[in-house]
Order: structure tokens, then C-alpha cells, then sequence
């Protein structure tokens, strides 16, 4: 066990103590630790999480919970103020929320081997930590609020995520961003197909647009994604829906080595760092996915096809990227706009005058871009 890997801490007694430490953000193991039990009230608890000391609960795991919601209303006291521009908004949105993340994550739990929690009224939480975590070998001590994700990841994947266009549930597991959002789905669902011939979806996820094609009636789909968790999830929901023989799950960065005759990408629609491995598939740092994907596609069209680039315009609303910006994207990569599809947003958000980013959220459109390469395109 490295010590990069570990956190220590005293116990009540003074005895020396440490385990491996988990983080799917990649946050470093906590400098200082303190044991936490019942006793402790939340206005002292958020003061030591504000300060930076964290705490090892040794109490009921339901009094932590407690705790926990405790910690978050005091956090959510200190609202963002708007800014003077969208993006500063924006701006000082993700800073307010990376500090109330910073401060919920200090309220720690210990994991025994087998991903048992050791605590009074502790959840059976085995099968979704294997799932999240692979086997549990060694004790480790994780974030309440990681395990909270682990915890609800392991109920989507036991009762899925319906999806109208399949007229079945796709199934995420964790790390893998849920298709919760059907705009971009129904875009996918409803496009004139160029064709019926080989189609790919670059950065399958869940593998739900591959699947949205193969029931479409698209012969062969290649469904690329870099990720392990997502490869893994997408080969278990197109085996479940019987698509296996048309839908191949291939690793790769971006394109297959061949060509055909629609490509399907639905990057992360925002610039910026991703902190956490769901947020990959809504930031997009430095937009290297939009841009490897429209740089690339002229190359990987087969003649006559269409590249469909899913994409949200929230950004061009929150000042983060213009819509010159993309159109320019397209010229330089030997692109034309042959079509383009819209739709509204329909998630909870996008109607709650209380986020800080309602103006933009109410006003955004989800576009499907039907490119083609230029008749002069190299």
C-alpha cells in the first residue's frame, strides 16, 4: 500500500491507524483526520470541514446521514452571487459548488474487507461497491457522499433507465453518465438515416445511441468510447437487448480505423475540467472531444455520408463558446451544414427559477448537426 494511497489518523485510544484511501475525483488523502461519533453537532462538524480537518465517523451510519444533510445546509446558506456576465456566472457557480463538494467530502466512513460498512444500522452496500470498486480485499475509508454515489449507481443499475426509442431501459453503471436527458436520444431517434449501411457512435457511454440505431434498422454499428467502465456498460446493455450481433463495442480514442456512412458523436457540451468521472460527459477541457471528432470526421465519412454532432448551445449561452466558434470548427475541418434538427430541454432544471443558471438553462436548445464533407475537402 503506498503512502500516497493511505490516510491515517488517531483513534480515541491514541493508537496509530490507516487504510487505503478511495477517491473517484482524485482527491488526496485527507492531511488531517479526526475520529467523529454521535456526540459531534453539525455546526462543529461544518467548522471542521471548513478548516479542512476531516472527520471518521465511528457513530450510527443513519446519524451520519443525518450529519451529512446537516453539513449541506449550512453550505447552501452562502449562495453564489450572480455575476456580471453569464459566464461569470457560470464561473462562480462551479466555484461554489467545487468548495460545497470539498467541505460534504470531509465526512469520512471506514470500509471493512469486503466492502462492509463497520458501523451501527449500516446499509448492505457489498454489491454495489464490487461493482463500483471491484473486489474488496483491504479495508479503505471513503467520502459518506462517494458512497451515497456508489449506493445510487447500484440502483440504476438494478432498475435502469427507460428509454421511449428503444421502448426498453438502458442500464448505467457507476462512473457512466445515465442517457436521464432524452433530448439528445429522440434527436438521434428521429434524423432522416443517410443510409442503413455502417454507422459509428464515438463515445458510446451506456451504448444507448448505438442501440437507438440498431433498432432504427442501421445493419452494423461500431461504438467507440476510451473508458473502461463505459466499454463494459455498453457491451451489457446491447447483449441485453439482443443487439450483439449488429452493435460492435470497440475501445479507441474517438474513430475507428475505418470509414462509414453516418458518425454519431454526442460530446461533453461545456468547456472546462471535469472533477469527478460523471462529469467527463458534460465538461470537455479545452473542447478536445468537439474538436477531435469534427476535425476527424471528413476522413472517416464514407462518400455520401453524414457525421451527426449532438450538441447542447448552452455554452454559446453562458459566453463559454460562440456560434461562430463552431461554425468556423466546421469550415476548417471541410465541413457543410446540411441539416439541422432542434429541440428544447425538458429536465427539472431548465424550470427551476432558483438555479443560478435558470436564464441560460430555460433558454437552451439541443441542436443535431448534419454534416457532410465539402465537395473541395481534401
Amino acid at each position: 500500500m503506498s503512502t500516497e494511497q493511505t490516510v491515517r489518523w488517531l483513534e480515541s485510544s491514541g493508537e496509530e491507524r490507516c487504510a487505503l484511501w478511495r477517491s473517484e475525483s482524485g482527491a488526496p488523502p485527507p492531511k488531517r483526520v479526526v475520529t467523529a461519533d454521535d456526540g459531534m453537532n453539525a455546526d462543529t462538524a461544518f467548522r471542521l470541514a471548513c478548516e479542512g480537518t476531516s472527520l471518521l465517523w465511528r457513530g450510527d451510519y443513519h446519524n451520519a446521514r443525518q450529519l451529512l444533510q446537516a453539513m449541506a445546509r449550512r453550505a447552501d446558506r452562502k449562495r453564489p452571487k450572480p455575476g456580471t456576465s453569464p459566464g461569470q456566472s457560470f464561473h462562480l457557480y462551479r466555484q461554489a459548488q467545487s468548495r460545497r463538494a470539498r467541505i460534504l467530502g470531509m465526512l469520512l466512513l471506514p470500509v471493512a474487507v469486503g466492502h462492509v460498512i463497520p458501523l451501527r444500522r449500516a446499509p448492505d452496500v457489498r454489491l454495489a461497491c464490487e461493482q463500483a470498486y471491484g473486489h474488496g480485499h483491504e479495508p479503505y475509508v471513503v467520502s459518506l457522499r462517494e458512497l451515497q454515489g456508489v449506493v445510487g449507481a447500484g440502483e440504476w443499475r438494478k432498475r435502469g433507465v427507460h428509454v421511449p426509442a428503444l421502448g426498453e431501459p438502458i442500464t448505467p453503471h457507476f462512473g457512466v453518465f445515465a442517457p436521464v436527458r432524452g433530448e439528445y436520444v429522440d434527436l438521434v431517434a428521429e434524423a432522416p438515416l443517410p443510409s442503413q449501411g455502417t454507422a459509428f457512435d464515438i463515445g458510446t457511454g451506456t451504448g444507448v445511441l448505438a442501440a437507438v440505431l440498431a433498432r432504427r434498422g442501421v445493419r452494423r454499428v461500431v461504438a467507440t468510447d476510451c473508458d473502461a467502465r463505459a466499454l463494459a456498460c455498453a457491451r451489457e446493455n446491447i447483449s441485453r437487448l439482443g443487439l450483439s450481433p449488429i452493435v460492435d463495442i470497440q475501445q479507441a480514442d474517438l474513430f475507428p480505423a475505418t470509414r462509414a456512412s453516418l458518425i454519431v458523436c454526442n460530446p461533453p457540451w461545456l468547456p472546462g475540467r471535469a472533477r469527478t468521472s460523471l462529469e467527463h460527459a458534460v465538461y470537455d477541457p479545452g473542447s478536445r472531444m468537439l474538436r477531435g471528432f469534427v476535425d476527424g470526421l471528413s476522413a472517416h465519412l464514407a462518400p455520401g455520408g453524414e457525421g451527426w454532432l449532438v450538441i447542447s448551445d448552452l455554452a454559446e449561452r453562458l459566453g463559454l463558446r460562440s456560434r461562430t466558434e463552431l461554425s468556423e470548427l466546421f469550415a476548417a475541418a471541410g465541413l457543410r451544414v446540411v441539416g439541422r434538427i432542434d429541440a428544447r430541454p425538458r429536465h427539472p432544471r431548465a424550470h427551476d427559477p432558483a438555479d443560478p443558471l435558470h436564464a441560460a438553462r430555460k433558454a437552451e436548445v439541443t441542436s443535431l448537426w448534419r454534416l457532410a464533407a465539402s465537395p473541395d475537402a481534401h
